[in-house]
């Protein structure tokens, strides 16, 4: 446990490989949104990529799927070190001095990749769940892609960046996705507001305002079930 710095509160992170976490302990973590458990659940060497070599046991490409249904649970899928600690801190600050009866599940990961610095601006977008890590070098260029990756696959879409616009001249944006739970979220909440205000401005969804300008095809990549990014 880490202790929070305005009181005597404990801040649990329970750590467990994640695939065997919402497979194995699902009704755990079913109690634990019952009795509006707060803290951290982290699934570590998280998705299909770090131990692929120990075979399908530990080969999770579903716990973000599994966490939808749990209403009180925020789910993530940070890539890098700043991802994290503006995830962590938000989520302290929900649980402990706002007392929000929520709880977060977390994926990481132990896959050996360079830790940029924050882009400027990013925070919300991190909280939010999309934002733009690293925009085309070429954004005039007549073939355009937007790249979409999250976990230990977004270092693979910054490749395919680099890939696509040295070999292929085409101009690709990478966008970090910290969290398909909560894009989908606010995207169906949006429509439940317009649908029952049908005389107000309607809503827009985040992931619509992001995106609604980014031009060519949209590809996402994750460790996860297909399920997941559509």
């Amino acid at each position: 446990t880490a202790y929070a710095t305005h009181g005597v509160n404990t801040i649990p992170f329970f750590i467990f490989y994640s695939m065997f976490g919402f497979q194995r302990v699902g009704d755990l973590i079913w109690a634990a949104a019952d009795s509006r458990a707060r803290g951290f659940v982290l699934g570590g060497t998280a998705g299909r990529t770090t131990l692929a070599g120990e075979g399908l046991q530990h080969q999770d490409g579903n716990s973000h799927l599994l966490a939808y249904p749990v209403p009180n649970l925020v789910s993530y899928d940070p890539a890098f070190a700043y991802e994290l600690a503006i995830i962590i801190e938000e989520g302290i600050r929900r649980m402990y001095i706002n007392q929000e009866s929520v709880f977060y599940y977390l994926t990481v990961m132990n896959e050996q990749y360079a830790m940029p610095a924050m882009p400027v601006g990013a925070k919300d977008g991190i909280l939010k769940g999309l934002y733009k890590f690293n925009a085309s070098s070429t954004p005039k260029a007549t073939l355009r892609a937007q790249l979409f990756g999250s976990g230990a696959i977004l270092p693979e879409v910054i490749k395919a960046q680099e890939i696509l616009e040295s070999r292929y001249e085409v101009g690709a944006d990478v966008w970090s996705v910290t969290s398909y739970s909560e894009l989908y979220r606010d995207g169906h909440a949006c429509d439940r507001w317009n649908m029952l205000h049908p005389g107000a401005k309607a809503r827009v969804p985040y992931v619509t305002e992001c995106l609604k300008d980014a031009p060519g095809v949209f590809i996402a990549a994750s460790d996860y079930v297909k399920a997941l990014p559509d």
